[in-house]
């Protein structure tokens, strides 16, 4: 079937049209998400553009900077004060606020700031009002309040007992125009807890863009600029080689190439392979980093499957032919990677999620 390109279309969908529809759709009446996929699929422009369809401010919090309860009190305040008026957000907190805020004014901005040194009981009372607060600041009008939560799982780390997940998915089923857009791994699909049993929402899966699509997306955008693939070398079948349908991976390599010096409007196969290995030159640093924070036996089977992918790592000849430890250490360590979203499930045959990374381990490894 031949791909239509729609020229309305920012490039961030393309291949993306069905599931934007979907979260344009939930948002729309109100409803709630949770948006999978691994780092760089887009899952954030998706949920950003479908906010600003429907025309709602958006509160965009980024939970792995939230280290513990107080920082997350902190990060939610922040965002309210840079959305509205500070007038506003005085006259909507209870009078007791000042107990748990104060406020740097500047103009129309009032700056709710965590008072310091508060008990637990008082932090959460903080908590509980700031929950409350972006209802009442639209309450009287047809505005509505999209919430996004980036990495929202890693609140579990300092989370333990679940009272701040528990209170947050209450939170999702009695709000109105405010809606809750949870971002996680793809691995957050099959984590049946008793608090996503209880309020269950609904969820939007992004997987790698198919070679047809990205291929088109990248001559559409190359075409802007008077540059094509040369037809004449496997420099189009390379570069899909190298990205394997991930977006983020895609437009990396798509900036370098764009940025080369060259004699004509051809982009050949040697370019691309320069591109290539200039991209990983940059990101070795941040993958060493990424490998020193994983525990040795995660790292080991990430080696694995990036030089002998398989759909069955937990078989014996797999464990034997690579050295693995076998029973739950595996499995912690297959359960550990997708959460991280740096491995797919055995749905998509345990393959890397980032397909730079496969490549630079490869070659690290080779």
């Amino acid at each position: 079937m031949k791909l239509k390109l729609e020229i309305s279309t920012p490039l961030e969908l393309i291949g993306r049209s069905a599931q934007f529809q979907q979260i344009v759709e939930v948002l729309a009446r109100d409803g709630d998400l949770l948006i999978t996929g691994v780092p760089g699929s887009g899952r954030r422009t998706l949920v950003k553009g479908a906010a600003a369809e429907v025309g709602a401010i958006i509160l965009d919090i980024d939970c792995i900077r939230a280290t513990d309860g107080e920082r997350f009190v902190q990060l939610l305040a922040e965002e309210i004060s840079q959305n509205f008026e500070g007038v506003k957000i005085r006259e909507c907190l209870s009078k007791d606020a000042g107990a748990f805020f104060g406020f740097d004014l500047d103009g129309d901005i009032a700056k709710l700031k965590l008072l310091r040194d508060m008990s637990q009981k008082q932090l959460w009372q903080a908590f509980e009002m700031l929950l409350e607060l972006p209802h009442k600041l639209i309450d009287d009008s047809d505005k509505q309040i999209v919430v996004i939560l980036q990495s929202f799982p890693h609140i579990r780390s300092w989370d333990k007992n679940g009272l701040w997940e528990t209170t947050f998915r209450r939170q999702i089923k009695t709000q109105s125009h405010v809606s809750y857009i949870l971002i996680a791994t793809i691995a957050e699909t099959v984590i049946h807890g008793d608090e996503a049993n209880s309020y269950p929402i609904q969820t939007v899966q992004l997987f790698p863009l198919a070679d047809e699509v990205l291929a088109m997306w990248a001559r559409d955008i190359f075409h802007r600029q008077g540059l094509t693939f040369d037809a004449r070398s496997p420099s189009l079948q390379l570069f899909l080689n190298a990205v394997q349908g991930h977006i983020g991976d895609a437009m990396a390599l798509i900036r370098r190439l764009q940025s080369m010096n060259r004699d004509d409007d051809l982009i050949t196969a040697t370019q691309v392979q320069i591109a290539i290995d200039g991209l990983l030159k940059d990101l070795s640093i941040i993958f060493e980093s990424l490998l020193m924070l994983l525990p040795a036996n995660q790292v080991h089977l990430l080696e694995s499957l990036a030089v002998d992918p398989t759909e069955k790592p937990q078989s014996k000849e797999y464990i034997q032919k690579h050295g693995l430890s076998r029973g739950g250490s595996l499995q912690g360590a297959i359960t550990g990677l997708q959460h991280k979203g740096l491995i797919y499930g055995a749905d998509k045959g345990y393959r890397l999620a980032l397909p730079l990374l496969g490549l630079w381990l490869r070659q690290r490894l080779e």
